[in-house]
């Protein structure tokens, strides 16, 4: 076990003051038996705050800053202790190896239908040609596929960081040859579900000290799959990670648009600048393991 503390500040600074609309905060993670909250607590403007649960159980909070301002200020506070789940020694769980596609109970089936269907219409050639190369071969273990085309991914794009809004779609991530942690996950996510897997969008942060990870230092994405009898599992293109320790997840959605940590209407014209600072530090380590590398 890793007791961690984070702090997640997020700024937007406007040009001119400008009047505010009712906020959605992604940044709270729910007890689990893979994370739990030791403490938490959020820094937010003068005005409303209420919380709920979404359609995919995520907790939000629902921001509503009471005056006017050029800038719009919000730092997430928490001590979590992070609980690693390794892939050996599971013991009675035996790896599925159906792959093409991968079957499905029918009552997991109900409820895992819309993150089977793929999100973008994407028949371009270059993606089609990627995609049959990167293809499940006879026999191959589901397990083993997904490793291999999480370390493909991983091996063959370019990361960078990209301040600009939005998630790439997998032929643009084919074109450039690269991009952000959401864009690898993006990729991978629609790359499965045209195989028959169910997966969804995770957002969150990473912990990996004293080794060079990509996307350390802002809010992190990746992508989860479902597997009979071991449920969703963790997969990390971006730093070719597996059911990591390193992964403290917030918030999981089927689409990239709904996934944002912070967002909402403003009323009036102005420019604006988003600057984002995350810092994860170790507090205590029981574990007697390191952070997984990629």
């Amino acid at each position: 076990m890793s007791r961690l503390r984070i702090r997640h500040e997020s700024l937007y600074t406007y040009s001119t003051p400008v009047e505010f609309g009712l906020w959605r905060l992604l940044m709270r993670p729910l007890d689990s038996h893979a994370i739990r909250i030791v403490d938490a607590s959020l820094e937010t403007p003068p005005g409303d705050v209420a919380w709920s649960y979404d359609a995919y159980g995520n907790c939000v909070c629902h921001l509503q800053p009471a005056a006017a301002s050029d800038h719009l200020k919000v730092v997430n506070n928490l001590l979590v202790e992070r609980f690693p789940t390794p892939l050996v020694g599971i013991g009675r769980i035996t790896p599925p190896r159906s792959v093409a596609p991968i079957v499905y109970g029918v009552q997991d089936r109900r409820v895992l239908d819309a993150f089977i269907a793929p999100d973008t219409d994407d028949h371009d050639p270059v993606y089609e040609d990627w995609r049959n190369a990167v293809a499940p071969r006879p026999d191959e273990p589901a397990m083993a596929f997904l490793q291999r085309l999480n370390t493909d991914i991983h091996d063959r794009f370019t990361y960078g960081a990209r301040d600009e809004p939005g998630t790439q779609s997998p032929t643009e991530t084919l074109a450039r040859n690269g991009g952000t942690c959401r864009d690898f996950a993006w990729l991978m996510i629609e790359t499965v579900r045209r195989f028959g897997f169910a997966a969804r969008f995770a957002t969150g942060y990473l912990y990996c000290p004293g080794v060079a990870v990509r996307g350390a230092g802002a809010t992190h994405a990746w992508c989860e799959v479902f597997l009979p009898g071991q449920g969703w599992m963790e997969f990390d293109p971006t730093n070719a990670l597996v059911e990591s320790a390193s992964l403290i997840r917030v918030a999981t959605t089927r689409t990239w648009q709904e996934s944002d940590p912070m967002n909402g209407p403003i009323f009036g014209d102005a420019s604006c600048q988003l600057t984002v600072a995350v810092d994860v530090d170790l507090v205590d380590d029981e574990s007697g393991q390191a952070p997984l590398a990629a």
